[in-house]
């Protein structure tokens, strides 16, 4: 079972949705996400959200003129996702066991996707996101680092994750501390660009 799961038993959805819309009719700027993924790479450009929880961020992209896919494993966020925008792809898996054919531009995994995945899995699950990257293309992950930035001890680092991603055949581009780009010189958050050669 995930992390996330185990959490929220998999019904968080509505509430979820509900605080992030209360956000942005307060006038925050609940678009961090999309807006950093925008400046990676142009418009018309695929990209999978992955653990897309409600779609917010591919959502946001798909209104910029991106072809986005999300992907889940828990059904109430993916309903919130459906509802919102159901002309979008939405699949509900598991990204540890992600069956998806390859060529993406870019793959996010934002919203402390990677510490929440089943303990043990999380190198396999970034081997899979990986594998979707198309050659040239970015892996994007932001996630928190330590008690303050996380609803769950920590499991592992940034130098656990570069391991996966460079065993997965991804190269660290850049390293930010906030999705708005500021830069990263430690801290309990980051945000990581890898990239697959070619």
């Amino acid at each position: 079972m995930s992390r996330w799961a185990e959490l929220t038993g998999g019904n968080s959805g509505a509430d979820y949705a509900s605080r992030f819309a209360s956000l942005a009719a307060s006038g925050v700027d609940v678009h961090g996400e999309a807006t950093l993924c925008a400046s990676l790479v142009p418009p018309g450009s695929r990209v999978l959200d992955a653990g897309c929880g409600t779609g917010r961020v591919a959502i946001r992209l798909a209104e910029l003129g991106y072809d986005c896919v999300g992907v889940d494993l828990d059904p109430s966020m993916l309903a919130e996702a459906r509802r919102a925008a159901p002309a979008m792809t939405w699949i509900e898996a598991d990204l540890a066991a992600l069956d998806i054919t390859p060529g993406f531009d870019l793959v996010l995994a934002a919203g402390n996707v990677v510490p929440l995945l089943a303990p043990g899995t999380e190198a396999k699950a970034v081997t899979l996101l990986a594998g979707a990257v198309r050659p040239g293309g970015l892996l994007v992950a932001g996630f928190g680092l330590d008690a303050a930035h996380l609803p769950v001890p920590p499991t592992a680092g940034l130098a656990e994750y570069d391991e996966w991603c460079a065993a997965a055949g991804l190269v660290l581009e850049r390293r930010f501390a906030t999705w708005d780009r500021a830069e990263y010189r430690g801290g309990g958050y980051a945000v990581s660009v890898h990239r697959r050669p070619g």
